[in-house]
């Protein structure tokens, strides 16, 4: 990549960062959207996007359960499973037009989930998952992570306040933890591939992790996040259009 692409991709991993941390979230799929505007390898973009998700996700677990926004006996029942599944799914590599395929459906599904209003979950809401569909869910959860090099916070966040599992801000402390769980388990499934990151990734982690850290400490208090939503999904809904037709 030329110098300016770096500079400009930068800014984009930043922004993503920043954004999708108020919600508890790495910006995985923000990062491959951004990736695949420049048109970065499918063998780059993945371990890229689970290197910067590591980061990210650390910073918005810490914030989130600091300001008391987190839940293990939520988390674990998914997290069993997902994490070997993850594993699994990151020792897997695909072809370039399968995996362009694949994260194309995955950024087009992101960006129709960010699009659609969230749904406000309050404590007197919540009931507990049944113990084995958290299980399965986990395991499908985090193949899919691990396959594509996004955390799964994208599919767990909507899950969690779609059936009520989990109060609205709560869910998102979930999220953030699943998310970095999966991302250390989908890197460790293909250690080898962390040869294909570029050089510029200490560029991106340091934009990363000051986005994550603004993002997770805005997100963790009163931030309203509609607007956020909809720019996240007009930017992953070029990417995905861009990924299906390349």
């Amino acid at each position: 990549m030329n110098p300016e692409a770096v500079i400009a991709l930068t800014a984009l991993i930043f922004i993503a960062a920043a954004l999708y941390s108020t919600v508890g979230h790495a910006g995985a799929s923000g990062y491959l959207a951004a990736m695949a505007i420049f048109g970065l390898a499918p063998a780059v973009m993945k371990p890229t996007a689970l290197v910067l998700n590591i980061l990210v996700a650390s910073i918005a677990t810490a914030k989130f359960a600091k300001a008391g926004f987190f839940s293990w006996r939520t988390l674990w029942p998914f997290a069993l499973t997902s994490i070997p599944m993850a594993a699994f799914g990151g020792s897997l590599k695909l072809e370039d037009q399968a995996y362009k395929r694949i994260v194309g459906g995955v950024l087009l599904y992101s960006a129709v989930r960010l699009l659609l209003k969230p749904r406000l979950v309050t404590d007197a809401d919540v009931q507990s998952p049944r113990r084995a569909l958290s299980l399965l869910l986990g395991a499908g959860i985090g193949f899919l992570s691990g396959l594509t090099g996004v955390g799964g916070g994208i599919f767990l966040s909507p899950l969690l306040l779609m059936m009520k599992w989990e109060e609205t801000r709560r869910a998102s402390g979930v999220a953030a933890a699943f998310i970095l769980v999966n991302s250390i388990a989908g890197l460790l499934g293909h250690v080898a591939s962390v040869r294909e990151v570029p050089p510029a990734i200490s560029w991106w982690l340091l934009a990363a992790g000051a986005g994550g850290w603004i993002g997770a400490e805005l997100g963790s208090r009163k931030l309203d996040q509609l607007a956020i939503r909809r720019v996240l999904a007009v930017v992953l809904l070029v990417a995905g259009v861009k990924m299906l037709l390349i």
